[in-house]
């Protein structure tokens, strides 16, 4: 099983209209990485197969 993060793209008008779950606050797509990142929540949301995952418990904690 290949794990390809991003291989679908992230339709842009999903992207402009999705906020984080925790914050409520904007979010940030990280291409390289393939995640949607919340700078206030300190979490970054995983994109499977052009799909954001957009649950805490999913979540990736941002370092530092």
């Amino acid at each position: 099983m290949n794990d390809t993060k991003t291989s679908a793209p992230v339709d842009p008008r999903l992207l402009e209209i999705l906020v984080c779950p925790v914050t409520k606050g904007p979010l940030r797509y990280d291409r390289e990485r393939g995640e949607l990142i919340s700078d206030k929540a300190g979490l970054a949301y995983p994109i499977r197969d052009g799909i954001p995952i957009m649950l805490p418990d999913e979540a990736r904690r941002l370092d530092g």
